[in-house]
């Protein structure tokens, strides 16, 4: 194990199966199941930041799944989905506010650059985990537009 948020996941997994917890038994392994396949994926282990940004997708796809559940009439579902959410998110650094992405988008394109992939290609990694790359995407087009 390389990073310390994988090792974190191993340790808070261990709790888990130790307190009989089976819904975060489940989604903390099933995370670490996903971390494991895109190491043997790239062939070499995973930093904190690519564990992040395993992190994030999983988190991204259970609310998309419970948004789907909930239009679905499954309520049930919706809010397991939005349960192993919240489980992972915890994981994650705190999110950015859409003001501080925006000077973020700003101060970039002080910079000179003025053109939606290179602004995209600097800000995405400092968003990393931390904020939604669609709305992210927004705010860039809705900052060039001006």
């Amino acid at each position: 194990m390389n990073g310390s948020l994988r090792r974190k996941l191993q340790l808070d997994l261990n709790e888990a199966r130790k307190a009989r917890d089976k819904a975060r038994t489940l989604v903390l392994s099933t995370t670490l199941s996903e971390i494991r396949n895109r190491e043997i994926e790239l062939g070499k282990d995973l930093d904190d930041g690519e564990c992040l940004t395993v992190l994030s997708r999983a988190v991204k796809r259970r609310n998309e799944a419970a948004e789907q559940m909930r239009s679905g009439g499954r309520t049930d579902l919706a809010e397991r989905e939005e349960g192993e959410a919240e489980i992972l998110s915890r994981y994650l650094p705190p999110g950015l506010s859409e003001e501080e992405v925006r000077r973020m988008v700003r101060e970039i394109m002080g910079e000179g650059i003025q053109e939606l992939g290179p602004v995209m290609g600097r800000l995405m990694p400092l968003l990393k985990g931390r904020f939604d790359g669609k709305e992210a995407n927004r705010i860039v087009r809705e900052e060039l537009a001006r």
